[in-house]
């Protein structure tokens, strides 16, 4: 064996030579009978493969492996162990580092002479933990390549389950730190293959288990889109690129384009850096995902992230095509960067011949950014500018979501939005004229989305930061209190003018300025109730039952919307109260309408020690919003410390407190309180239970209320209505003694609602997320006839129906309507700021279902008149109702045409302007490229 060893010291033998020292170390091999024989065998081997001087000497190495390996298996077998694999990656041999390529290369072999032992599955489960680890510490392309090549080979070597997504993710950020620093074709070409096998191994490892490619995915453009990298990553991410299916474009780029928690600049960086992909020689699909993108920008109107990239980017894509291997990506990117580049002519100034107008239209018409849709099919540029929805969106000026979903909501209160356009406020800078002028603009301007700054200014809350997410129902509530209280101003105006300016004043002073006006907002009514009553003002009566002396004492408070609560988790009676915080049902009103907060502060939580007993109301998942609505008319039990002090016995006494409605508003507003306080975590917590929203629902409305002689009516005290109890259900004692003292002697009818609008809150807090809407125009016609079809006015209208809310269920034979309101899927619209899009009410009923963190916020619902039907003494006597729109005043009208002819203006100077320079920028970069030399007006024909 020394002679051996001696032999093979230098590799300068003649060829004759060279094989008789392998055929002589062979014969060694095979006849090795003793231990100590096949342990130096063993070691000699692995000496010459990981250690040898020269190519020779490996040679030699793996030849005499294969031989010991074939006639001494056992001993191969006990020798390499997991223990010694485990030892060649985490400290390597003898001198040679644990990160050489020699040892996987070494390892790699030893497999394949190994593959049919039993103890190989264990040295598989070894390298599975070992390449998650080596991979996690940034191998060099040359050592990644041999990791891939060891792992497509023996597939059983590859993380499994939880470990494989992390170990595709940690691979895709490995290639991200490839980088080429050689001069020659040789050493480019081998750089290209290591990135190669890397790839291919990912692509092997999606198709086994594609639930690891949207991980990676995220990883890539975790990587491409951060802009604190300490690193430039790799265009060899390129590579990846093609492997992933063409069929998820749309899709992928959709979710990514449409996600609001990736700043613009990162979208940005992530953009630019795609198009350096351009340059990854064997890449394929590259172009195709990169246009894919632009129009994915220009779909959501993100301008200035495409502007900024086009003339960042133009010049590196330009010179690609002087490449013939990325030529044909590079020029399909370059053109649809420059026909869709209609923004300036910054881009490019050249001398050629002027297209034909034609030409121009039809060029631009293809690839204009506004022309782009959510499935990036070609398209043509509309006139309007609007959606084909014919609705106009709302710009977010920063973090205004809250603001614009409201503002649609209300636009799409048919009747509000009428009344509100028929105002006469002639010069008036009050916000209700702010308000008609932002509908006008919403109804008739030709752009596609308008910005609301001035309204936004008018209408802010005080204490609402600019910039900042706000709540959209507390704007809502104080929008409402403001148009009110202003009403009422111009009315106690108006009352008093006629005693405090006499004629002679009149006529000395002359015409009053228009800043002076006092402008009519009850034209021709006597009715006293401002818009914002008419419209979405109620009443309900807070009644307090004495339960000694049977007295009761009731409150009228109106209110504009019901801020509804999620019934708590309950025990039962004998495990005490219920643990942590009680977010009850309160009833917000303002001034007249007075407002309030979700939180109670009215009275305190109550602690543990509490003595009001639980009656769990028992109700099967998931939840609806006649639950809701129900639980917060339910009565409620005061006791103990919140026991009510009746004037009539002169002490603190057990009572009863309810709710009645006695006025249903013509629309509706329901609060879904969602954002509960966690007492332990000091936090205010999201409420993410889905609640089912019907269609149609009908409210109980007391009409009359007999009261017994013998029965007392008080004032209800402060300290008692501040107090918000826990809603209890009353014991079978309680019942036989309201029974008893007839209080429930009362008439109830139910009134019915349809659905109109849906604000979504789409995040985990109030401080942070997104809302959007749903809304769809409810009109008296269709309305009035839907019911007429789907209600049995005998049974479900009747003075003696059961006193609860409650949907209505639409069968399938009534309406022939594919939608569960019973209207075609087309009349629901989605609002998401500037973006208004078709949606069906199937979309507002799964939303969460969908997305687990988007929930109905604030639903608006419109009462809808049975025909032969009065509820309340209310109806379309009222003249709450229009039939048709408003003509516009001349003010509204001149401000509308004058904006429009402006945005037309600035449209078609910027399309005539750009379109010159555009095409003929293409013509002259066709003609360096095929021509060499300009264009003439012949070869353009």
């Amino acid at each position: 064996m020394d002679k051996i060893l001696e032999g093979l010291v230098s590799s300068n033998h003649p060829v004759h030579v060279k094989k008789a020292i392998i055929k002589k170390v062979v014969e060694a091999a095979e006849k090795a009978v003793t231990e100590e024989q096949c342990q130096a065998m063993f070691t000699l081997t692995t000496h010459l493969i990981l250690l040898g001087e020269d190519a020779f000497q490996k040679q030699v190495g793996f030849q005499v492996l294969e031989a010991y390996a074939r006639y001494h298996r056992p001993e191969f077998e006990r020798y390499f162990s997991k223990d010694f694999v485990l030892g060649l990656l985490q400290q390597g041999y003898g001198e040679l580092h644990h990160k050489d390529p020699a040892i996987i290369d070494f390892i790699h072999s030893c497999l394949r002479l190994l593959i049919s032992c039993p103890s190989v599955l264990e040295i598989f489960s070894v390298i599975q933990v070992e390449v998650l680890r080596m991979v996690c510490e940034r191998p060099d392309p040359a050592l990644c390549a041999r990791l891939s090549t060891l792992l497509s080979d023996f597939v059983q070597c590859i993380p499994k389950d939880k470990t494989g997504g992390l170990f595709c993710q940690q691979l895709v950020r490995t290639i991200s730190y490839f980088q080429c620093f050689a001069n020659e074709e040789q050493e480019l070409r081998e750089y290209v293959n290591q990135v190669t096998r890397a790839s291919t191994l990912l692509q092997n490892i999606w198709k086994t288990d594609p639930a690891t490619l949207l991980p990676s995915l995220q990883e890539v453009f975790s990587i491409i889109s951060s802009t604190e990298l300490t690193y430039e990553p790799s265009i060899a991410l390129a590579c990846l690129v093609q492997h992933i299916p063409v069929q998820m474009i749309t899709v992928l780029i959709k979710s990514l384009t449409t996600d609001h928690s990736v700043k613009d600049t990162n979208m940005t960086k992530a953009l630019c850096r795609m198009i350096d992909w351009l340059s990854w020689p064997l890449a394929h699909n590259v172009d195709i995902w990169v246009i894919a993108l632009l129009k994915g920008l220009a779909a959501v109107q993100k301008f200035t992230i495409l502007i900024d990239v086009t003339l960042l980017k133009i010049e590196l894509v330009f010179n690609r095509l002087w490449y013939p291997i990325v030529r044909q990506g590079a020029l399909a990117v370059l053109s649809h960067m420059l026909l869709s580049f209609q923004h300036s002519p910054e881009a490019f100034h050249l001398d050629l011949p002027k297209p034909e107008e034609d030409e121009i239209k039809l060029v631009l018409n293809q690839s204009a950014w506004t022309s782009q849709s959510n499935s990036f099919a070609p398209g043509f540029l509309r006139q309007s500018g609007k959606s084909e929805t014919g609705k106009t969106g709302l710009v977010n000026l920063g973090n205004t979501c809250y603001m614009n979903s409201i503002i649609q909501t209300l636009f799409m209160a048919t009747d509000f939005r009428r009344h509100v356009l028929s105002l006469n406020l002639n010069g008036s800078e009050r916000l209700m004229k702010k308000l008609q002028l932002l509908f006008a603009f919403l109804a008739h301007t030709q752009r596609a989305a308008y910005a609301p700054k001035n309204f936004l200014e008018a209408s802010r809350p005080p204490w609402f930061n600019a910039g900042s997410q706000q709540d959209c129902s507390e704007y809502l509530r104080f929008l409402l209190d403001r148009l009110h209280e202003e009403e009422k101003t111009i009315q106690v105006l108006q009352s008093s003018e006629p005693k405090e300016v006499s004629a002679d004043d009149r006529n000395d002073n002359g015409p009053k300025s228009p800043d002076e006006h006092v402008p009519s907002l009850t034209p021709t009514d006597c009715d006293s109730r401002t818009l914002i009553e008419k419209t979405f003002g109620g009443k309900l009566i807070t009644g307090i039952r004495c339960m000694h002396c049977n007295s009761i004492s009731e409150k009228e408070e109106p209110f504009t919307d019901l801020s509804l609560a999620f019934c708590p988790p309950v025990t039962s009676a004998d495990t005490g109260p219920v643990e942590g915080p009680m977010v009850g049902p309160m009833l917000h009103c303002q001034g007249s309408v007075n407002g309030g907060s979700e939180n109670p502060e009215s009275g305190p939580v109550k602690s543990p020690a509490s003595s009001v007993s639980i009656v769990p109301v028992m109700s099967e998942p998931p939840l609806s919003v006649p639950d809701l609505v129900n639980y917060f008319l339910a009565p409620e039990i005061l006791d103990a410390d919140n026991a009510y002090f009746c004037e009539k016995c002169v002490s603190l006494q057990r009572a009863e407190r309810t709710l009645k409605m006695v006025s249903a508003p013509e629309y509706l507003i329901l609060t879904l309180l969602r954002f509960a306080y966690d007492a332990k975590c000091h936090v205010r917590r999201k409420i993410l239970d889905n609640v089912t929203i019907p269609a149609l629902m009908r409210l109980p409305v007391h009409t009359h209320i007999p009261r017994p002689s013998s029965t007392s009516l008080q004032e209800d005290s402060p300290e008692c209505t501040e107090n918000l109890a826990k809603k209890l259900k009353p014991s079978q004692n309680d019942e036989e003694e309201r029974i008893d003292g007839a209080v429930q002697d009362t008439s109830v009818q139910s009134v019915p609602y349809v659905l109109c609008s849906v604000v979504m809150h789409s995040g985990l807090s109030s401080e942070s997320g997104h809302y959007y809407s749903y809304g769809r125009n409810v009109c008296e016609v269709d309305g009035t006839q839907h019911l007429a079809n789907c209600l049995s006015l005998k049974d479900d209208n009747r003075a003696d129906c059961i006193p609860s809310c409650s949907s209505l269920a639409v069968s399938h034979e009534q309406g022939n309507t594919s939608s569960p309101s019973g209207h075609s899927d087309k009349d629901w619209l989605l609002f998401n700021d500037s973006r208004v899009t078709y949606a069906s009410f199937q979309s507002v009923q799964n939303i969460t279902n969908r997305f687990p963190k988007d929930t109905a916020y604030v639903l608006m619902y419109r009462k809808q008149e049975i025909p032969g039907k009065n509820v309340n003494g209310t109806g379309v006597a009222n003249g709450m109702r229009m039939n048709a729109e408003p003509p516009l005043q001349k003010e509204l009208l001149d401000a509308i045409i004058k904006d429009n002819k402006l945005f037309l203006q600035v449209r078609n100077i910027d399309i005539l302007a750009n379109s010159y320079c555009v095409v003929k920028s293409t013509y002259n970069m066709v003609s360096k490229l095929y021509y060499k030399g300009p264009i003439s007006q012949s070869k353009v024909s």
